[in-house]
């Protein structure tokens, strides 16, 4: 098997599709023929932390990750805190309906607050000071 890499694309390309492709009309223009051995290389030190990109020959090679962008942890935490809330929602509800039927034992009305507290909390949680955010602690 032969493997190709687009700079274009970044992606990398299997001649066992090229005929595919080729008939599709997606057949990267730039594509560029690498080593099975190389394609197995980059691909298993993306699992340990680098990424792949074209040099200025347009071949493919290992670069470090670059530190998300403001807007990326801004999304993030937003992100994580719609997740939370969720969670929460999920947990609260069944408490409020145990307690506006009057079913609710003590420790369900107790557990209820701080859950309610916990909402409260994350509503508040100022994701514009991403990454250094002290979310509040899940309920116990």
């Amino acid at each position: 098997m032969t493997m190709y890499f687009s700079a274009a694309t970044n992606g990398f390309y299997s001649d066992l599709w090229k005929g595919a492709y080729e008939e599709a009309g997606t057949w990267p223009a730039d594509a560029v023929e690498i080593s099975e051995n190389w394609h197995e290389y980059l691909v298993r030190m993306q699992g340990s932390g680098k990424n792949v990109t074209a040099n200025e020959y347009g071949q493919p090679v290992l670069a470090d990750q670059q530190p998300p962008t403001r807007e990326e942890l801004i999304s993030q935490a937003e992100a994580k805190r719609a997740t939370l809330m969720d969670e929460a929602t999920r947990a609260i509800t069944p408490l409020q309906d145990a307690f506006d039927l009057g079913l609710a034992t003590d420790e369900e009305k107790q557990l209820l607050l701080a859950w309610k507290k916990y909402r409260v909390l994350l509503n508040r949680v100022d994701t514009e000071t991403a990454p250094d955010i002290e979310w509040p602690e899940l309920p116990v």
